[in-house]
């Protein structure tokens, strides 16, 4: 079948019947009409429809090389350097749907997928591993549009570099028993987010110290013993108004139980190989694919808090002032910075063992490194330019009720009251709100502790020929 529309995911999504437990309580009905997750799942099914969008049809689809109808770019496998540029094109119209909001939208997960299959020769002939089984996952996944979400990391029990469980205490997810209808997984995963809106759930250890632990997998999020436990929802309500971001953008996170869930053999793709465990994710190219899609992502994030930076120095007339123009100048050289770093990592694409052109991974690495530190510097931007106007910000019902108080004394040089407010509610729930401080929070780890980020990266960033190039110096007469 060819690339979904946003009914279709709608549709599909409600007839699954995950089990989601919010405030403890089981979701009944469909899950898209339920206040926590309606708004995010009309975003999603935005980007869904966009693939039949007769402006963007072409650049969001490609024609399958297995049944020649139109399927996601975001599956593209990448031969050539116009195939990055293709998957970037795409991966930034999905992003300016959502403003770079949702972190996973469903080409996150189509590119990780992705990365996977292209390395899928690594794991032949490795014991208990399943190349094929990936591949045909792939191919499956690409040609019926699928959704998925992931689980990466194990619960925070104890944070010590080496950690054994008790084996008598079940935890962290991990093989319990093996029958002929496949691998048996009981434990606890972190951290889902979309979970239980998605059509799949991907699973990759990488505890290799661990052969219980030591597993990748996917199953439908509605399998049987499968539990999606959500946090508290940060959408604050369904006004538009009143919270702009939330109402469209709340993902939602999960931590994922198994409850001896069965995982058929051939929805797995390898299992007990400690070097696989330890291995394939790097091997596989997954951090330079996905450091492509996700700052693809950022870009269009920055623009936004750019656009909303500029709104406030516009609404209250503040653009004058030196110390307010050297505040908006750090967004504009965070943008233009990450926007070059994403055309050098296609510009320095290499071909990989496999065969497949990666983007280059040292600089997209360094982008990495900027958008954790920075993004919380965003968020103290608009909270400083916006000052008390932040705190000013009667609610969309306020203003039905108002007999003009609002709309005369909370006006600005531009605006009136009630479009003045409309923007700052909009600065508050980027920064301030619960929805806010999470996005503050999550843009912090997106990709793993910042700490550990820089020594990969001081790890293996070659410095060899500039050494030699000192020495070489040192020793001219």
């Amino acid at each position: 079948m060819p690339a979904i529309t946003g009914q279709q995911y709608i549709d599909r999504i409600d007839a699954l019947q995950t089990y989601i437990s919010l405030d403890g309580e089981i979701i009944k009905g469909k899950i898209s009409e339920h206040p926590a997750f309606k708004g995010v799942i009309q975003s999603q099914a935005r980007l869904f429809d966009l693939q039949y969008d007769e402006a963007v049809h072409d650049s969001m689809t490609y024609v399958s090389p297995t049944t020649n109808e139109r399927v996601g770019m975001s599956f593209l496998q990448t031969v050539t350097i116009e195939d990055l540029t293709k998957r970037r094109h795409a991966a930034r119209e999905w992003a300016l749907c959502n403003h770079g909001f949702m972190g996973r939208s469903p080409d996150y997960m189509n590119t990780t997928l992705m990365a996977l299959a292209s390395a899928a020769e690594y794991l032949k002939d490795k014991p208990n591993c399943f190349p094929d089984h990936l591949l045909n996952f792939y191919e499956y996944a690409r040609e019926h549009d699928l959704t998925m979400t992931h689980t990466f990391i194990e619960p925070q029990v104890n944070r010590q570099r080496f950690y054994y469980e008790d084996e008598e205490l079940t935890i962290a997810a991990k093989i319990v028993d093996k029958t002929k209808n496949g691998l048996v997984i009981k434990g606890a995963r972190l951290l889902a987010t979309q979970g239980g809106i998605t059509d799949e759930l991907l699973v990759l250890s990488t505890n290799g110290y661990d052969e219980g632990k030591g597993f990748g997998f996917s199953i439908p999020s509605n399998t049987k013993g499968l539990k999606f436990l959500c946090r508290q929802s940060f959408v604050g309500g369904e006004s538009t108004f009143d919270h702009p971001l939330s109402a469209r953008f709340e993902e939602m996170d999960a931590i994922v139980v198994f409850d001896n869930v069965t995982v058929p053999w051939d929805r797995v793709f390898y299992f007990e190989n400690v070097e696989v465990a330890n291995n394939f994710m790097n091997v596989s190219g997954f951090q330079a694919f996905t450091l492509h899609q996700v700052l693809s992502r950022q870009i269009a994030k920055t623009e936004f808090v750019l656009g909303v930076v500029q709104t406030i120095v516009d609404t209250i007339n503040i653009g004058d002032y030196q110390h307010v123009q050297h505040k908006v100048v750090e967004v504009i050289v965070t943008l233009e910075t990450m926007k070059a770093l994403l055309l050098k990592s296609e510009i320095d694409a290499k071909r990989d063992a496999f065969g497949f052109i990666r983007p280059d991974q040292p600089t997209l690495q360094v982008a990495i490194q900027i958008f954790p530190k920075v993004y919380p510097s965003f968020t103290e931007i608009i909270q400083l330019l916006g000052a008390s106007g932040l705190m000013s910000i009667p609610s969309e019902k306020a203003f039905v009720a108002d007999d003009g108080d609002f709309e005369h004394y909370l006006q600005s040089s531009r605006d009136g009251g009630e479009e003045r407010v409309k923007k700052f509610r909009l600065a508050w729930d980027l920064t301030m709100s619960s929805f806010g401080t999470r996005q503050t929070l999550y843009e912090r780890y997106f990709f793993g502790d910042p700490v550990r980020l820089s020594s990969m990266l001081y790890q293996s960033y070659n410095r060899e020929n500039l050494v030699k190039r000192v020495e070489d110096f040192l020793s001219e007469n």
